[in-house]
């Protein structure tokens, strides 16, 4: 049973208005669960125009072939977007828990992955490391990247 000061959130969680440190719980939990949505959410919906945009550019404007590059840069950028806020609601939400050692391995697991994750898709949309980037912008667009174009 619930006091007066007490309220019953979604999701079974208790507010009962005591202490700060449990205010500030619950709110980087709803943070963190916002930016995971916000996050996949951008992933679907980039996929979905990354589709729209690959359909139609087959179809109508610059054939099959560009529009595939085309389609696998968009989609690498719709799911880096995703994934570089899904990275900042796992740190929150690992933070809004008591951190122990566990959660901390296992925060840094995720965030080696999708780090990873997040490197090879940069590396396959832009076709050179990052690194690399400054020398390439002074050569000028290479022939294969005129191609996709």
């Amino acid at each position: 049973m619930t006091s007066a000061l007490a309220e019953e959130l979604p999701g079974g969680t208790i507010f009962r208005g005591g202490s700060y440190r449990e205010t500030i719980d619950i709110v980087l939990e709803w943070v963190s669960t916002g930016i995971e949505v916000a996050g996949v959410t951008i992933i679907v919906v980039g996929a979905i125009a990354a589709t729209a945009v690959f359909l139609y550019g087959g179809l109508v404007s610059v054939g099959w072939p560009a529009a595939f590059h085309r389609y696998r840069a968009n989609l690498g950028r719709g799911i880096l977007l995703g994934l570089e806020l899904l990275v900042a609601a796992d740190i929150i939400g690992t933070v809004a828990v008591t951190p122990s050692i566990e959660n901390l391995a296992i925060l840094a697991l995720i965030v080696l992955i999708r780090t990873f994750l997040s490197f090879s898709l940069e590396v396959e949309i832009e076709g050179r490391w990052p690194w690399r980037r400054a020398e390439a912008d002074r050569e000028g667009p290479s022939e294969e990247t005129r191609e996709r174009l």
